[in-house]
């Protein structure tokens, strides 16, 4: 190989554990899902990579190094031989644990510095991408999840609020609203509890579709009251942790 003299390196966090991060190295399927299909990966050493682009050009490739969880290096280049031949440029994946999921390093070395340039927003891109993907596996039942959220609020009995935000929520769990500033789960059950003491009969109901994006889910919903009348309406905005539970949610009223 040509001496590579010449590197582009980027660094993203991702909302997911490092091992589930990592499948994606290994895993033909999930390596499709994020490079597009067609594209595939032998995960060994002189095992093949192929990238198929949407727009039909295919870049190919030879693994090199493989550690799980941490590192995975493959050599990268074109099938039609420009910019850069098969074999003639090196990529470097090195994941690491991080307090909110995992920290991605990647490193392209290059021959040459105006090929490395014209690389710089294909892979602002595509890891934005491979974020998405991983945070949509991670988180993906998002209305279902907010639909629990709700039906906790709307439970009654405290036993069965406090094991209804216990699927759903870590034990850290805060909400920030109008009325609320609350933390931990055990907060949040007695602060349900006081709304149904002064509120009886008021329920919540997710209205339209829960919006996700990597660890930010965005949900609209009515406040009904005793007589099934609407009485209010708002927007939750939730953070997600990368166990999939809710980490964090504040509230707008309209």
């Amino acid at each position: 190989m040509t001496t590579l003299t010449h590197q582009l390196d980027r660094t993203i966090q991702i909302g997911a554990p490092q091992a589930a991060v990592f499948k994606y190295f290994t895993d033909p399927a999930r390596w499709a899902a994020w490079w597009g299909e067609g594209s595939t990966i032998d995960a060994r050493p002189g095992g093949r990579v192929l990238v198929r682009y949407p727009g039909g050009v295919e870049a190919t490739g030879e693994v090199v190094e493989v550690a799980p969880p941490s590192r995975i290096v493959f050599t990268y280049g074109y099938v039609g031989g420009k910019p850069i031949a098969p074999g003639a440029s090196m990529v470097t994946i090195r994941l690491e644990p991080a307090a909110q999921g995992t920290r991605v390093h990647l490193s392209h070395q290059f021959a040459e510095a105006a090929v490395r340039d014209e690389h710089v927003q294909g892979w602002r891109y595509q890891l934005s991408l491979f974020a998405n993907v991983v945070a949509n596996e991670i988180h993906g039942e998002p209305a279902r999840l907010v639909d629990e959220w709700f039906a906790a609020w709307n439970e009654g009995d405290e036993g069965a609020r406090t094991a209804r935000l216990g699927a759903i929520a870590g034990d850290g769990v805060t909400l920030r609203d109008r009325f609320s500033c609350v933390e931990g789960t055990r907060e949040l059950t007695l602060h349900i509890g006081a709304s149904h003491r002064f509120m009886p009969g008021f329920r919540l109901q997710r209205s339209g579709d829960a919006r996700h994006c990597q660890g930010m889910l965005l949900a609209d919903w009515t406040a009904f009251g005793p007589d099934d009348q609407a009485r209010g309406q708002g927007t939750n905005v939730f953070t997600l942790a990368p166990d999939g539970r809710i980490a964090a949610v504040t509230g707008f009223w309209k």
